[in-house]
């Protein structure tokens, strides 16, 4: 069984969300995962002060990430950016 850490798509058309989950590698993007790690909105919201940068929000579960690295799931090229990012 060949698993994967990839991203779930879900919102509505023009506000995507992200959701960081680990299936099997033949499922399709939003079928059923084995688990949902985070999420991610890649949509930039203001910094709650109202200066400075505005901030995209990750959510993980970074020690679920690091089991499932560890029992040798693969993430996805995007997946593995917001991985190194946390």
């Amino acid at each position: 069984m060949v698993l994967k850490i990839r991203l779930a798509r879900f919102g509505k058309r023009n506000a995507p969300f992200y959701n960081i989950v680990v299936a099997q590698a033949r499922t399709a993007r939003n079928s059923k995962p084995l688990e949902v790690l985070g999420t991610y909105d890649p949509i930039p919201k203001p910094p709650p002060s109202g200066d400075g940068k505005a901030i995209k929000d990750i959510k993980l579960d970074t020690s679920r990430a690091k089991y499932w690295l560890g029992v040798g799931a693969q993430p996805s090229e995007p997946a593995w950016r917001l991985l190194s990012m946390v």
